[in-house]
């Protein structure tokens, strides 16, 4: 990107500015499917296509924290695709704060930056300031900017004082902040996520999403599009959610609303009493405890469903206490993506026959 590329960022017209920093309307993408070599020499004119993507459609409001949520094979990856100009749809329409993602490939590009959870597109024998220097100068920065936009990002991803340590020596969570400091070179409105916390350990990724949502998302002032399999990291970190299957939008809408209206009260015990009487009475009438397996410290999970909240899960522990239950953890489950999609399938075949 040169210099005055980088100036018409900043020269946007107020018209885009007020749109929506993403719009997708009536997307849909199909690929022609893989065939055995038998089958190409049986029948080589035979045209068979995979439909990737079906009738997307959503809005992404500026400074939002937007998740796509969804299984692999889904359709994430061909959304993202399209949403960083690198494919082309059949149908369907996507804008960016008011420039055609087709038509203005160009402009679309100057504002929103893909960051793809890849290790190997770092230069591993090198330092990050190395690594963001080399970025910077693709990207086109003015020379007299390379030094201090490479200093500034670094210490925005909290990378400034790593020195000459290689970065084929950081660990991952590292790794994935030297990709997202080389995004930010370009000042970028809009971030696109693809699954940052994949290979993560459980303490790593939980630094990287508050890392994402108070520093990228709240003081840098991004909007960010994250596509993820994790069910906790969409409802930890999003404002909104669209639910992905097979190519097509199941649902959409705010992350406590999706929780409410699809979750379940479900609570697991572990106890070394599995088989005490007091979880068949805590148990609301017509739901049985779930008796689960034995951690290596001999303690059982017990899974209990307590509609009513936090007050319910309350009362049911204060009882369970006071009939001497063993009890070394006490917490909610939360809902899994395959019975999230489930149960949003199963409302809407109910739709159906109504």
């Amino acid at each position: 990107m040169t210099g005055a590329a980088l100036e018409a960022v900043r020269s946007v017209p107020v018209a885009a500015m007020g749109a929506p920093a993403v719009s997708v309307r009536g997307l849909s993408k199909a690929f022609a499917s893989r065939r055995a070599v038998k089958d190409l020499f049986l029948h080589p004119f035979r045209s068979e296509r995979v439909k990737a993507l079906s009738d997307v459609t959503f809005n992404i409001a500026n400074g939002e924290f937007f998740g796509l949520l969804g299984p692999n094979g889904a359709g994430k990856t061909t959304l993202f695709k399209i949403l960083a100009t690198l494919i082309t749809p059949d149908t369907g329409q996507v804008s960016v704060n008011g420039f055609d993602a087709v038509r203005e490939a160009a402009a679309v590009r100057r504002i929103m930056t893909p960051v793809i959870a890849d290790e190997r597109s770092l230069r591993w024998r090198l330092s990050a300031y190395e690594n963001v220097r080399l970025f910077a100068v693709l990207y086109g920065l003015p020379p007299a900017l390379v030094k201090s936009r490479s200093e500034e990002v670094l210490a925005v991803v909290g990378l400034q004082d790593t020195g000459r340590k290689l970065v084929g020596q950081f660990s991952s969570g590292m790794k994935q902040r030297v990709m997202i400091a080389r995004a930010l070179l370009p000042r970028p409105r809009i971030l696109l996520l693809d699954e940052p916390t994949r290979g993560l350990d459980p303490l790593s990724a939980r630094e990287l999403r508050k890392f994402l949502r108070e520093v990228v998302c709240g003081q840098q002032g991004c909007t960010i599009l994250l596509a993820t399999h994790n069910t906790e990291e969409a409802f930890d970190l999003c404002d909104r959610v669209a639910v992905m299957n097979k190519g097509r939008i199941l649902v959409t809408g705010p992350t406590a609303d999706l929780v409410a209206e699809y979750g379940d009260d479900r609570y697991r015990v572990f106890t070394r009493t599995p088989a005490h009487p007091a979880f068949r009475l805590a148990a609301p009438s017509g739901s049985e405890p779930t008796i689960g397996s034995v951690d290596a410290d001999g303690w059982t999970s017990v899974e209990l469903s307590l509609p009513g909240g936090g007050e319910s899960a309350e009362r049911v522990l204060r009882q369970l206490v006071l009939q001497d239950v063993s009890i070394s953890r006490f917490e909610r489950v939360p809902l899994s993506l395959a019975d999230l999609i489930g149960r949003v399938l199963h409302r809407e075949g109910e739709a159906e026959r109504a």
